[in-house]
């Protein structure tokens, strides 16, 4: 999972778009631990609070963020209580480490420190250095940098807005920035209570997300700074508490109540309608298949049809599955892709091979999915140019995972392994999205692969039964096909 699908996750899973930052600090270190005497007591204090802040907002927030600068400036029991901070975060709330790193020289060891030993999901950095200095980060395809782009200090005004106000550097910057990479990977930080100045910064970076700082400057109105920040789609903007609420007693009901206020400002404010419709799924509540939306909206579309269909094989079925549609409709493509990498990310292998033509779409978008390099047998070998039996980059003894969709017989998936394995490759599993089951993962097992698959033929007309998509006669006459 990479860090913008996490983020989505705990945003979803905790229904908020908060962010809580986690700094030792004797300033703002609550009363009620009194003044330390000394550093061991200061450092000592700061992981009770700091702990107990973590333990009364895990569930209202999306993200934590802890500033490496007030942890090195504890020296060595600063780095160590940081060590001690991150390891008391849940796994699946996503850490911003804001370090505003800005050397180049360190970059790599600081990459390979923080994502690697400390498994943060994300930084920030300066962007005076330019692209050089991301480069060492971006080598981690799960983790993502968030360059800061504006900042509130007033001094900054005079570099910031330079040369004018109608065309500022700052714009100038977040343009240049996202050249640097994805979306998924390269994000900003913005601070500022000014709603125009953030609405000039996601004019120009419609899909970055955006860390907000600064929001909370007296005469800062949180509808307007939202309204300039959130995406079309109402999300995209990652909003920190007020600072001070951590020393409060009751941090975990204002960190609620703001998520509150976050949420019905969210509700209020229009959004632009998105290009492909979105299918919301009927399932009642309850205990249901995991991917019982997918074949619901698989069925809606028409990939799933009932009837009597000849197949390529020249058998004829009570059904005809036809997922050739669902490249045309992103949102249940994205689903596919994820059902698929649920399967895929835990087996063995160095390439990714699409089985022609079907599956190609889907062994792309896996192989961008999971940052591994694709290939694919060719269907006929053509009598000029390379005459290649199979296309891409690859070196005999890798393993290659074969993609497919449907297995009826097995025979597309087979020839599929049988031309890679020709070229020099090994490969030890196929996977597809639907197995037509009657026995056919026993025959590729016995080809020598083995066979997963996303979802089987009686899983999906037992869930389009129950949910009343096809009626009793169609169930029991697609059961009596499988007998």
């Amino acid at each position: 999972m990479n860090f913008a699908e996490k983020l989505q996750t705990a945003i979803d899973c905790n229904q908020s778009l908060l962010c809580v930052g986690l700094d030792p600090s004797a300033e703002t270190l609550p009363s009620r631990f009194g003044s330390p005497r000394d550093l061991d007591e200061l450092v000592q204090k700061c992981e009770i609070w700091l702990k107990e802040a973590i333990a009364h907002t895990k569930d209202a927030v999306c993200a934590y963020k802890p500033t490496l600068g007030f942890y090195t400036a504890l020296g060595p029991p600063g780095m160590a209580l940081l060590e001690r901070i991150l390891s008391r975060i849940p796994s699946e709330i996503p850490v911003i480490l804001d370090a505003k790193h800005g050397d180049l020289n360190s970059s790599t060891l600081l990459a390979r420190t923080i994502f690697d030993r400390w498994q943060v999901d994300a930084v920030t950095l300066s962007p005076y250095p330019g692209q050089d200095l991301a480069a060492p980060f971006l080598l981690y395809p799960d983790k993502a940098i968030f360059v800061l782009c504006h900042t509130s200090n007033p001094a900054a005004v005079s570099l910031q807005e330079f040369p004018n106000a109608q065309a500022p550097f700052y714009l100038h910057l977040v343009a240049e920035v996202q050249t640097w990479g994805t979306p998924e990977q390269v994000a900003l930080e913005v601070g500022t209570a000014q709603p125009e100045a953030l609405a000039r910064v996601r004019a120009i970076a419609p899909e970055r997300p955006l860390l907000l700082r600064s929001i909370w400057a007296e005469g800062g109105n949180l509808e307007d700074i939202l309204a300039a920040g959130l995406n079309a789609t109402g999300a995209g903007a990652i909003v920190p508490i007020p600072q001070d609420w951590l020393a409060s007693p009751n941090l975990k009901a204002l960190v609620a109540g703001l998520r509150e206020t976050v949420n019905q400002v969210r509700i209020r404010l229009p959004h632009e309608v998105q290009a492909c419709p979105v299918w919301l799924p009927d399932l009642p509540p309850g205990d249901r298949h995991p991917h019982g939306d997918l074949i619901l909206q698989l069925y809606d579309i028409g990939c799933i049809l009932f009837g009597e269909y000849v197949q390529a094989s020249g058998s004829i079925f009570p059904y005809y599955i036809d997922l050739r549609k669902i490249i045309s409709n992103p949102q249940i493509f994205d689903k596919i892709i994820n059902a698929y990498a649920e399967i895929v990310r835990d087996l063995k292998f160095d390439r990714i091979a699409g089985i022609p033509y079907g599956a190609l779409p889907t062994a792309t978008g896996l192989a961008l999915k999971l940052n591994h390099p694709m290939i694919f047998p060719r269907k006929e070998v053509k009598a000029h140019g390379t005459r290649r039996l199979v296309e891409g980059n690859f070196n005999p003894g890798e393993t290659a995972v074969v993609i497919d969709d449907i297995l009826i017989s097995g025979k597309s998936a087979i020839e599929g392994a049988q031309k890679l394995e020709s070229t020099g490759l090994k490969v030890e599993d196929i996977v597809v999205f639907i197995d037509h089951e009657k026995g056919v993962k026993d025959r590729l097992k016995q080809a020598g692969y083995r066979a997963h698959s996303v979802l089987s033929i009686s899983e999906i007309v037992k869930t389009l039964y129950d949910l009343g998509r096809i009626d009793r006669d169609q169930f029991d006459a697609l059961n009596e096909g499988d007998d």
